[in-house]
């Protein structure tokens, strides 16, 4: 059956819209069923479009597609003097990812990681195991499938190098979220390396995107002006652009303070005020220290993965059938 939505131009014909699309929408946005089905219509079932057109109008409540934590598995973190390696290792069960084998596993892979050369998983695959090298990576992860008995995958790496200073780790609810921080500074004592910490814990908690607004693509500031602009003119259709101009001056600016962490207000604040930077050069003043945060990395196991949808008694059914 086609189903057919109106547009000012005239009528389109749409077959594509399914229910799980607008599901997914509902879910990214907050809006409503009929405000994800009018948004899908009007952008012929394109979801990024169709995100852009509900927040255009003011319907979306959430600013960013929320991702789908699904995947099990499990993130660790090691360092080593000067230099950290991060690691994420995916499972298909919560169980396997308590399971001392595979964790063991995984202490192995991150080990590996921090001396690694690869640029990407594909390239860390191909190397020879650091533990037993007739094998590269990917055999022994082969091996440890047919071990474990669950489907793996190392999924993403990061290392860090500290020169000057040093790298601070955090890993929240034994291996859920794990961060790395790398601090530039010319003091470290232990002051210095619970800012650090505290740092850490700030990105785990909060999902920073960006350490800094420097970090900030151009044509990405210059799409959330163009989408809040129109948001702004749908809001106030009569106000002159000097009014929408600042309108949306200030509700970049409000994002950039959300999704950069030194513009971030600092969780453990007294007064709900102190961003980030402020509270790093209050303890870099405390300590005669100068102090830079000079990136970070954050993981959280199963971000963006879809777990699989079990319906054990439909695939029965299906069996019977």
């Amino acid at each position: 059956m086609r189903v057919k939505k109106f547009r000012k131009e005239g009528y389109i014909t749409m077959a594509a819209v399914t229910a799980a699309m607008v599901k997914e929408l509902r879910e990214m946005t907050g809006a409503g069923m009929m405000d994800c089905k009018k948004a899908l219509a009007a952008t012929e079932g394109d979801m990024d479009k169709a995100l852009e057109f509900l927040r255009e109008n003011g319907i979306a409540k959430a600013a960013k597609k929320a991702s789908r934590i699904a995947a099990e598995g499990i993130v660790k973190v090691l360092v080593e003097g000067k230099k950290a390696a991060m690691v994420e290792v995916n499972s298909e069960t919560d169980f396997v990812a308590k399971n001392a084998d595979f964790n063991a596993y995984v202490d192995a892979v991150v080990a590996q990681v921090l001396n690694t050369n690869a640029k990407d998983v594909d390239e860390f695959l191909a190397e020879k195991w650091s533990k037993d090298e007739s094998k590269t990576v990917a055999d022994e992860l082969a091996s440890q499938i047919a071990i474990i008995g669950e489907n793996l995958k190392i999924r993403r790496f990061a290392k860090m190098e500290a020169e000057n200073g040093f790298v601070s780790s955090y890993i929240h609810m034994g291996g859920k979220i794990g961060v790395l921080v790398q601090v530039e500074t010319d003091v470290v004592n232990p002051a210095i390396e619970e800012m650090a910490k505290n740092v850490a814990m700030q990105a785990a908690a909060l999902k920073p995107l960006y350490t800094s607004r420097d970090e900030v693509d151009a044509d990405f500031i210059e799409k959330e002006t163009e989408i809040l602009t129109a948001a702004a003119k749908n809001e106030k259709p009569d106000a002159d652009d000097k009014i929408i101009a600042g309108m949306v001056k200030g509700r970049v600016n409000k994002e950039l303070k959300e999704i950069c962490l030194l513009d971030q207000i600092y969780v453990k604040s007294e007064d709900g005020k102190q961003t980030v930077a402020n509270y790093i050069a209050q303890v870099a003043k405390e300590n005669g220290a100068n102090i830079t945060i000079k990136g970070f990395a954050r993981f959280e196991n199963g971000e963006g993965l879809e777990k699989k949808n079990e319906d054990f008694a439909a695939e029965v059914a299906a069996h019977l059938g």
